[in-house]
């Protein structure tokens, strides 16, 4: 099996064959702009120190500062991060934002780690990367397994480590509206807290962040759903049970769909007539599993992506949809609400099967999108409210969607080969000439 970032240099060969692009611009893509690997020690509860390995890869920025997540896991490596900082630049560009794209993370489990281990290591990250980060450089953001709280506290270590307030900074109890906020804490949070999204909404973060992924994807489905051939009710399976997975199976049930089948990295549950998400959220609370639940059998995550349905949702990891499965896909239509969920060889068996995917870099957009608002709330020392931060998302994404659905019929290709090729004239519009 490729590597992921393999895989993303696979589909961008793919799209310089569909579209004439400038060869000296396709190479350029070919490597991102900076790729760097720290290494951070950590003080255990126990006295003792281990050293953690830690990346920061930024790709591109002819659009803007790098944007990009942070991901905690212990099977994480130098080119899946690589290739995640691709998809995160093509990604800003198709939602029509100014960023360019990045990614990083630390090779950790972070469930082996007490609250106050995972503090300092989070610390360690951004002391070891203080010179590359900040508001106009390159924006970091929660990803798998890191959360608002670890924000925070990058953020307050940026702020520190850049010299505010000579004892250390100190995050501010922010009012929601900022009208009570001294000029003290507005200057941390365009200078410091802007360096960061995805934080608390009391430290800064945006109103919708948490639900954005998944209504962004929600949002794409409605615009596309005509093209898809898909009926006004779906029967749908998601497979990924964390943050996106979750408020997508809400957000998708809210508006009327039936959600048959959902997993998470033990396996999955299957109803055909439909699962309780809100019952289901509870039972995985109070259980830690989603298998036992009721008037539902187990299955498989292998079985889960070959069920029937009109829609197949893959919200968890790369490459699950290979050329091993791809020719037993029984979805009418597949969205990707996880990061390269589909190996380029898959791709190639779908798209001649007539089954339509809507790529990531376009469902999966409304994260960065409202993280983008929240960097330009920041930076005006703002607070949008969760009605005013959704139409503005809904508005963008129907515009991105529209558009790749366009440039697909011109060029008589994919939806994935059409958003590549949005996001990378764009690019190309604001690429300097070697």
């Amino acid at each position: 099996m490729k590597n992921p970032f393999e895989n993303a240099m696979t589909q961008l060969d793919k799209v310089a064959k569909i579209k004439n692009f400038d060869d000296e611009f396709i190479k350029k893509l070919r490597q991102p702009n900076r790729d760097i690997r720290i290494f951070i020690p950590v003080k255990m509860d126990n006295g003792s120190v281990k050293i953690f390995e830690g990346y920061r890869v930024e790709y591109n920025n002819a659009l803007g500062p790098y944007k990009g997540g942070i991901r905690y896991h212990p099977e994480i490596e130098i080119n899946e991060v690589k290739a995640l900082a691709f998809w995160m630049t093509l990604k800003c560009a198709v939602a029509g934002i100014s960023m360019g794209g990045g990614k990083g993370g630390i090779t950790v489990s972070p469930k082996d780690l007490s609250k106050g281990e995972l503090e300092r290591l989070s610390r360690g990250w951004v002391r070891g990367l203080a010179d590359v980060l900040g508001p106009y450089k390159d924006v970091p953001a929660p990803d798998v397994n890191t959360t608002p709280e670890i924000m925070a506290w990058m953020a307050d270590e940026f702020a520190k480590q850049s010299g505010y307030k000579e004892q250390g900074a100190t995050l501010a109890p922010y009012q929601i509206s900022l009208k009570h906020s001294n000029s003290e804490d507005k200057e941390w949070l365009k200078n410091f807290g802007a360096g960061f999204t995805g934080k608390p909404i009391e430290k800064g973060g945006s109103e919708g962040r948490g639900s954005a992924t998944g209504l962004g994807g929600f949002y794409v489905f409605n615009s596309l759903r005509t093209y898809m051939n898909l009926p006004e009710k779906c029967n749908i399976v998601v497979q990924g049970f964390g943050n996106v997975g979750n408020n997508a199976a809400k957000t998708f049930t809210e508006h009327g769909h039936k959600i048959i089948a959902i997993s998470d990295s033990k396996g999955g549950i299957y109803n055909a007539d439909g699962l309780d998400i809100e019952k289901l959220t509870e039972h995985k609370k109070n259980t830690g599993f989603l298998s036992g639940f009721m008037n539902s059998k187990n299955i498989t995550n292998r079985e889960l992506l070959e069920l029937s349905c009109d829609l197949l949702i893959p919200a968890a990891f790369e490459n699950v949809i290979t050329d091993k499965n791809a020719g037993n896909i029984r979805a009418r239509a597949i969205m990707e609400l996880a990061n390269g969920p589909i190996a380029p060889e898959a791709d190639e068996i779908l798209f001649k099967k007539g089954i339509p995917v809507v790529p990531d870099i376009l469902a999966n957009s409304g994260g960065v999108t409202v993280s983008y608002f929240e960097w330009e709330q920041n930076l005006k020392n703002e607070h949008w409210s969760e009605k005013e931060v959704f139409a503005k998302l809904h508005s963008m994404i129907e515009d991105a969607a529209k558009k790749i659905l366009q440039k697909s019929k011109e060029s008589k290709t994919s939806l994935r080969m059409g958003a590549f090729i949005l996001a990378l004239e764009r690019i190309q519009a604001k690429t300097i000439s070697f």
